[in-house]
């Protein structure tokens, strides 16, 4: 127990480069910096370089998640922010699980949405190619018939 609380707490005193993130999450410089400026992830400076620790690769894994299944930086930044308020997080799981279920709701509708477009599409296609068909049918017989003299 004592060695994973020892590899646990030196996990969490690690730092990663923005290389190293942008390779483990496959996302660009920029995005980091962005996420960064609206105040997403908070990393530390020396000179030029910045550093994340370990809390803001842990941020960084809920934002594409986050925006995995749809929610604004606004709201994942919000969702996020709880953490600091020391209750627990308590606020933070009752805020998140009320957002999930919501998000959750709106993407099931959304995926209702997306079959019946789906179908209407799938139904639209055989209308039209049954009319091309005939289009094409009509086209290749009427030159026979004009060779033949009807």
């Amino acid at each position: 127990m004592a060695q994973s609380t020892v590899a646990d707490r030196s996990n969490r005193d690690r730092t990663y480069s923005i290389t190293e993130l942008c390779r483990e999450f496959d996302v660009t410089p920029r995005t980091l910096r962005f996420y960064e400026q609206k105040g997403l992830l908070h990393p530390d400076r020396r000179g030029w370089t910045r550093l994340f620790s370990y809390r803001d690769r842990a941020r960084l894994q809920l934002i594409l998640r986050g925006k995995k299944v749809g929610f604004s930086l606004e709201e994942i930044k919000e969702m996020l922010d709880l953490y600091n308020l020391r209750d627990g997080q308590l606020t933070q799981l009752r805020v998140s699980s009320t957002k999930f279920r919501e998000r959750l709701e709106a993407l099931r509708k959304q995926r209702l949405e997306l079959e019946d477009a789906i179908s209407d599409l799938e139904k639209t296609i055989t209308v039209v190619d049954g009319m091309l068909k005939e289009r094409e049918a009509a086209e290749t017989t009427a030159p026979r018939r004009a060779a033949n003299g009807e």
